[in-house]
């Protein structure tokens, strides 16, 4: 079957956590979170992520997670600080503010990071009761743009947000692919560097569906069983979610899935960057290539091999490997996209 590069997303459930999922589908248990699968799996994150000291819930998707972290760390009247770029800003229809009546302030950066003079810059009103009170700043590890905040810079921003009384929630996504690039370790990538709430994701890393929502502050997660509840995110055959993470964790599924990817992302960049009309315009650093090319390449590509345009009007495109991508793949993508640069050196656009 031909593979796509739009996203992780497209990929199948990797093999072991379909058998995961399988070994669960037998005889009664008791539902919504009460079954011992769950129970077993929350030790594991506790094992995973190296402390005791976290509540864990499960909930059905990316968007959903988000939306309950951060209804448990504001007020409607508050205000959450993200880049630009941000999921939660651009791609989730508006749920994080529908869900909790707080406005986005959303950033304008070069590569989807956020940074402590970008934050300060949205602090000016604080106290002023005309204005929505700025309670929590939502940073992307791995962002939106395929870039990776080191360990160094969450601290400093985890730092400068507790200093000036904000929450610091984590879109964790594609975290295993940041914690893949960086050689550490989850632990190493939130608590241990002051993160609150984590939106932990698995479903871009071989995962069937479900992601999960820590927080590491277990004061903050009184009220998440309700809020869950209430956003529609309780799932009652949740063993099904569940069991996925114990084969996501044995021997560190989630790692080597996540290396793959993004080795072969550096492998695709490596590739195309050789061709004369290809531009990157983003370090590669996880699974995730940002390019301009030929604005006439785009839909004749689209049609051989799907992604997605980025942005339209710079004929900016993201292509994305995975998993269950192999070099295979990559050689026949970087074959197709040979053949129209063989064609524009040629003078022949008329594709």
């Amino acid at each position: 079957m031909k593979r796509f590069f739009a996203s992780d997303n497209n990929a199948i459930v990797h093999p072991k956590v379909m058998a995961a999922i399988m070994e669960v589908n037998n005889g009664h248990t008791i539902s919504y979170g009460d079954d011992v699968y769950t129970k077993e799996t929350i030790e594991l994150f506790k094992k995973e992520f190296e402390t005791n000291e976290i509540d864990v819930f499960f909930v059905y998707n990316g968007t959903g997670a988000n939306v309950v972290a951060l209804q448990a760390l504001t007020n409607p009247f508050n205000a959450v600080i993200c880049a630009q770029t941000a999921h939660i800003n651009v791609d989730e229809c508006g749920a994080p503010e529908k869900q909790t009546c707080c406005k986005l302030i959303a950033m304008e950066t070069p590569d989807g990071k956020l940074t402590t003079e970008l934050i300060a810059k949205t602090l000016h009103a604080v106290g002023d009761q005309h204005h929505s009170q700025p309670r929590v700043v939502s940073i992307t590890q791995s962002t939106e743009m395929g870039t990776l905040y080191s360990i160094e810079e969450l601290k400093n921003i985890c730092d400068f947000a507790h200093q000036n009384n904000l929450y610091v929630h984590l879109d964790g996504a594609r975290i295993a692919n940041a914690a893949a690039a960086l050689n550490c370790n989850f632990a190493d990538l939130t608590w241990k560097v002051g993160i609150d709430a984590l939106s932990f994701g698995g479903t871009k890393n071989g995962l069937m569906f479900g992601e999960a929502v820590i927080f590491f502050d277990r004061s903050l997660a009184k009220n998440v069983p309700f809020i869950r509840k209430q956003s529609a995110q309780l799932h009652s055959k949740m063993r099904f979610i569940s069991a996925q993470y114990k084969a996501y964790f044995e021997n560190q599924l989630w790692r080597h899935n996540a290396l793959h990817a993004n080795k072969m992302a550096a492998l695709l960049s490596e590739k195309v960057s050789k061709l004369s009309n290809i531009k990157l315009t983003q370090k590669v650093q996880v699974n995730s290539i940002f390019a301009i090319i030929p604005k006439e390449w785009i839909k004749p590509l689209q049609k051989e091999s799907f992604f997605y345009v980025w942005d339209e009007e710079n004929s900016e495109v993201r292509w994305m490997t995975a998993f269950d991508t192999s070099e295979e793949d990559i050689d026949s993508f970087v074959e197709l996209i040979s053949e129209y640069n063989a064609i524009n050196i040629l003078g022949n656009c008329d594709i």
